[in-house]
């Protein structure tokens, strides 16, 4: 998702900029009481992201480099949650990351705030939930991709196995 969001925006030109967004556990609560501005205190959740694009210019000559151009380039955005109510994003290209954890109205909240020529990419695993309160069942993913079945302009992709390693899949299967 991150390696297209950038083609898109760095050589097609279909989007303005790549917005990169997560729940911070708990999705409720403020993240005010950290220092810094959004991107600084979104950092530690973040990370992901951070990893993906070390693995897309690791092999490049000035690794950090590469990594702090093609953020600035394709004005990447790293946005909490928490603070997307009454915004709109036009011309982005947002992905919205660990959204197995989120709830049906929240994942609702959060596309409705899509703008025009926008695309949104949501990601999950339901086997990684860590929400006491949301189970498979119950999960905002699962909800979405019921509901968007039928809608033509929606797409949806099941990609299984993990590729993180041996013992993530491991885990993931026994733990």
């Amino acid at each position: 998702a991150l390696a297209y969001g950038l083609h898109a925006i760095l050589e097609q030109k279909k989007f303005k900029k790549l917005i990169v967004a997560r729940s911070t556990p708990p999705m409720a609560e403020d993240i005010g009481f950290l220092p810094g501005t959004e991107e600084e205190k979104m950092a530690p959740w973040l990370a992901a992201f951070d990893d993906n694009l070390e693995i897309l210019h690791g092999a490049d000559e000035c690794a950090n480099g590469s990594i702090d151009y093609v953020k600035e380039r394709a004005n990447l955005q790293f946005k909490s949650l928490n603070f997307m109510r009454g915004r709109s994003f036009n011309g982005a290209y947002i992905i919205i990351d660990e959204s197995q954890g989120l709830t049906q109205f929240q994942l609702k909240s959060i596309i409705s705030r899509v703008g025009s020529d926008s695309k949104i990419v949501v990601l999950g695993n339901l086997a990684q939930i860590d929400n006491k309160y949301i189970s498979p069942l119950t999960s905002g993913l699962t909800y979405l991709v019921e509901r968007v079945k039928p809608y033509p302009h929606a797409g949806m992709m099941h990609i299984k196995g993990i590729v993180r390693s041996r013992l993530a899949a491991f885990a993931e299967e026994n733990l």
